[in-house]
Formats: C-alpha cells, sequence, structure tokens
C-alpha cells in the first residue's frame, strides 16, 4: 500500500522467516544469539546470514560476503524481513555491489536497522521506493543484550506485529527547541551518512515536504555543526517541514549539542523537537521511515497517518 510514494511492506506473522544479517561492523557473538533469542521470543524464524560472525580489521567481512548475504536474504522468497545485526560502519561499501534490480524485483519486504544502516534506508528508500524501520538491532542493546529493556521490545514487537498500535511515538522528556506542527514524510536518519553520501550517486534526496530525524552517537559537537553545516549548504533542508531529534550519546554534553543543534536548525523555521530516544541508547523507540506523520513539537509526539507496515 502507497505511503506517500513509498510502499509499506507487509507486516510479521509469527512464524515468518527472518534473515539476520551485518552490513557494517564485526559483530558480538554473545550478542547476536542474544538477539536471535529474543526475536525467536516473538515467534520467528530466525536464519543468520553466512558471514554474519566474519571479521575483517573495523568490518564484519570483505565487502563481496557482506553484500552477497544481502542480496541472497532479500531475494530469498522465504524471508520476509531482514534485520540488521548492527551498525558501525561498512554499510555505504556494498551499495554498488547490490543488483538493485534483483532486489527490486523479490518484492515488498522490511529492511530493519539503524546508524550506519542509514545508507542502506536512503537506497531502498529511493530506488526500491520502500518504507523502511529504524530501530534497534539483534546484536546490541537494548535487544542484544543480557536484560532487553521492556519498552523497546514492546514498541519493536508491536512495529512488526501490530503497527496500529504504535501509531503514536512520544517522547519521555520532550523539548522544543522551535514549537509548531508539520505534517509530511519520515526521511533522515544518522547524520554522519546522511553527509557521507551527499555528492554520491546514493545522495539523500532533497527534504522538501519532509519530516527528518537526526541522530548520532562518538561525534564532537563541532562535527556535529560541520555535518549539518554540509547538509545545509547542499540544500538537503530545503523545504523541509520539521525535525526530529534522537539520541546523541557520547556527543559530548546534552547542552552544549543541543545548543548546537539549535543555532543551525531553528534558521529552518520550523518545528523542532528533542529528546526521542531514537538511534542509540538505552531506551530505543522504532521509527518507520518513508510514512507520512504529523509532529507536534509542542506536545512531544510523532502521529503516523498509517501504520508502519501494511
Amino acid at each position: 500500500m502507497p505511503a506517500g510514494g513509498r510502499t509499506r511492506p507487509p507486516r510479521l506473522r509469527p512464524g515468518d522467516r527472518v534473515a539476520v544479517v551485518a552490513p557494517g561492523g564485526p559483530v558480538d557473538p554473545v550478542r547476536l544469539d542474544a538477539g536471535c533469542a529474543v526475536l525467536r521470543g516473538f515467534g520467528l524464524d530466525i536464519t543468520t546470514g553466512p558471514h554474519v560472525r566474519d571479521r575483517t580489521g573495523f568490518l564484519a567481512g570483505r565487502d563481496a560476503d557482506r553484500a552477497a548475504d544481502l542480496q541472497a536474504a532479500w531475494c530469498d522468497p522465504s524471508v520476509r524481513a531482514v534485520v540488521c545485526a548492527r551498525g558501525g560502519y561498512g554499510s555505504m561499501r556494498l551499495l554498488d555491489r547490490l543488483d538493485w534490480d534483483a532486489l527490486a524485483a523479490a518484492g515488498a519486504k522490511l529492511l530493519h536497522g539503524a546508524s550506519d544502516v542509514t545508507a542502506l534506508h536512503v537506497a531502498f528508500g529511493a530506488r526500491l521506493g520502500l518504507a523502511t524501520t529504524f530501530g534497534p538491532m539483534a546484536a546490541l542493546a537494548p535487544i542484544g543484550s543480557a536484560e532487553p529493556e521492556p519498552g523497546s521490545l514492546a514498541c519493536l514487537r508491536d512495529t512488526l506485529f501490530a503497527p496500529g498500535r504504535t501509531q503514536v511515538l512520544a517522547a519521555p522528556t520532550p523539548r522544543a527547541l522551535a514549537g509548531g506542527r508539520a505534517f509530511g514524510l519520515l526521511d533522515g536518519g544518522n547524520l554522519s551518512l546522511l553527509a557521507s553520501l551527499a555528492g554520491t550517486p546514493y545522495a539523500p534526496p532533497a527534504a522538501p515536504g519532509r519530516i527528518v530525524l537526526l541522530e548520532d552517537i562518538n561525534e564532537e559537537p563541532y562535527r556535529v555543526d560541520r555535518m549539518i553545516t554540509q547538509l545545509l549548504l547542499a540544500g538537503w533542508f530545503d523545504g523541509v517541514t520539521g525535525v526530529i531529534l534522537g539520541s546523541w550519546v557520547g556527543c559530548g554534553s546534552p547542552e552544549e549539542v543541543e545548543e548546537v543543534l539549535a543555532e543551525r536548525l531553528l534558521q529552518l523555521n520550523v518545528p523542532v523537537l528533542a529528546g526521542l530516544p531514537i538511534g542509540h541508547g538505552v531506551p530505543q523507540l522504532t521509527l518507520p521511515l518513508g510514512v507520512a506523520a504529523e509532529l507536534d513539537a509542542d506536545a512531544g509526539t510523532i502521529a503516523l497517518h498509517e501504520p508502519a507496515l501494511s
């Protein structure tokens, strides 16, 4: 079913087969096993890519092998969704190795992940016309840990199986850097990846009519400033209707990074909501990308016009 120009993949059902792959950084096998156990606890049939436990320096194995795992999982007609084990770095390196015609021919299924997986979210949205979900990954907290965080699990489970229950996401401690309401297609993701893709054939499309998510981890405030400035100069923010600010773990003091974000973003004259636990840290909400929504910065909520999945 179209969602603002994108197709929403079908929701999952108990017994559905889900593939876990590692498109970026190397995976902690203990966390991977824990996260897969959680997903099996949802009633899913979990399979892992042949190279998901590989390690080559700062990558989860060779580019060719990581791309092959993703390609094979997506094109397997028995697989209903592909969940990324973790982010780290490396998803960008796969974009030129994927057979986009074959991926398109495989039909609509779900891609789920966060952080570095932003490179895949952008490409799957632009090239395949699919809505995707940005949320906690299999081999990282709050899923792949000894004590998974209940709120994060509930949001992920409902998004996958009963998406109508997650049509309103609320910030526990909302901060409206700029108040008001905005309507548009949810987009964006990890700031570092959005900036790194600029100027490439996989650059994120400009954001007119969109509500954009921004989040990051372990970036100094001046680097956050630099990346937002790069996207501003590239015209990516032109016509944006609102901004959602997720987590900024390890990006300096909350006050300092928020000051940088406000100074750079308030010039857009659109609602800007901070304080949503999306991206890194615990808890983590699951946010659909490519779905029409309303942002109410004063109330601290995001209301989807339709469920994340069909």
